[in-house]
């Protein structure tokens, strides 16, 4: 018989596996120096599982222990035009919406603290941010001297820092016991009723249907559509003000307040249980198809004698290489961000290069791992003067 799991969202006993992948990356984004290293890099398992009582999906073997946030991890997609333009506009909705003018902000798991330092500018906020994989000399511009960052995961010790404004963005996926945390930051808002909360995580109703396999590897743990997201913020004490998809529908954002008196009717949005639960039974043979597909189209390109390499060396990357089990035919990932650049992909050992190397190995095939950049990719390569088939997922 399949074990029945115990939901880290509500705490019903009857999450049951739907998909597994073993041998998989511990991490996606740690800068390795050596295809060496990258070889030998720790590997883990998933075993998606859901809960159809809140609808959470999770990886059930997950451990903690296995992952690395640290000054090696590399996430960052401020390189990139397309999400600089989201990123910007996403931080002065928030400022228009909840009036973010000289308060205070809060952010969990900021990164390299481009959105933290972006509500700082544009709204004269003062702000505080936690992540410990954050780089101090790479915090600048105008706003840098009212922004204060710690190295270090958010938790109970750090309750004391108070805000009329806490974010998280793309944090919460990396979490496992995400009721316990949710209920970590509403105990931190405590009465403070005004505060608002923000989270942006990616969508998981789009992975389930399009079977985004690249979207599904270690270090997102936790998974969420509407419906569960909802549901976790209630159970633990907040009011559910909006929820929204974006960036192409690849993310679910929810805005939240402490609850007070009398609860908040659901959303019509947060009814998505039969839906998921579909989209569930369908995804194991949707994954197998596809991931053949893919993996035809490349050994085909291969025996061809054509040049591949993949656009996007971050976790898309990652998964798509591991998933496929192609690494031999493809020798390169191209990634935009100079920091990235010269280290080598996690397991399968390909070399991240910059778009400029291009112009030298000369590709027939591109692949890109994220569709929403394939005009500024497509841009890049006719800059570089090159016209190899451009394909996306």
């Amino acid at each position: 018989m399949t074990e029945l799991h115990t939901c880290p969202g509500c705490g019903v006993k009857g999450m049951q596996v739907f998909h597994r992948q073993d041998s998989v990356p511990t991490n996606s984004c740690i800068l390795l120096e050596s295809r060496e290293e990258a070889f030998r890099y720790p590997r883990g398992r998933i075993e998606l599982a859901f809960c159809p009582a809140c609808g959470f999906i999770s990886n059930m073997a997950f451990d903690a222990k296995l992952t690395e946030y640290s000054g090696r991890y590399e996430e960052t997609q401020g390189f990139s035009g397309t999400f600089n333009t989201f990123h910007r506009n996403l931080a002065q909705r928030m400022i228009e919406r909840h009036n973010l003018r000289e308060k205070d902000i809060l952010e969990i798991g900021c990164g390299k603290g481009e959105f933290l330092l972006m509500l700082a500018e544009l709204g004269n906020n003062r702000g505080v941010g936690f992540d410990p994989g954050v780089h101090q000399e790479r915090v600048t511009g105008e706003a840098a001297e009212r922004v204060h960052f710690i190295a270090d995961f958010y938790s109970e010790k750090y309750a004391q820092y108070a805000a009329d404004f806490v974010c998280c963005k793309m944090t919460l996926e990396h979490i496992h016991p995400t009721a316990e945390f949710i209920g970590t930051v509403r105990r931190a808002v405590g009465d403070r009723w005004d505060t608002t909360v923000f989270f942006q995580i990616p969508e998981s109703i789009r992975i389930l249907r399009d079977c985004a396999f690249e979207d599904i590897y270690y270090e997102h743990c936790s998974y969420f559509t509407t419906g569960s997201l909802a549901r976790l913020f209630r159970s633990q004490g907040f009011d559910v003000v909006d929820l929204e998809t974006e960036y192409g529908g690849q993310y679910l954002t929810i805005e939240a307040r402490p609850a007070r008196g009398t609860p908040t009717l659901p959303l019509a949005k947060e009814d998505d249980l039969s839906e998921l639960a579909h989209y569930m039974d369908e995804f194991p043979g949707k994954f197998l198809q596809k991931r053949e597909t893919w993996r035809q189209r490349v050994q085909e390109a291969n025996a061809k004698g054509q040049k591949v390499v993949l656009w996007g060396s971050g976790s898309k990357g990652v998964s798509f290489l591991t998933t496929l089990d192609v690494g031999d035919a493809i020798e390169y990932a191209v990634d935009i961000n100079p920091y990235r650049q010269g280290h080598y992909m996690p397991m399968t050992g390909q070399k991240i290069v910059g778009p400029k190397f291009l112009t030298e190995y000369r590709p027939d095939v591109v692949i890109l791992m994220n569709a929403i950049y394939r005009e500024e990719v497509s841009r890049e390569l006719q800059r570089l003067g090159l016209a190899p088939d451009l394909c996306t997922l």
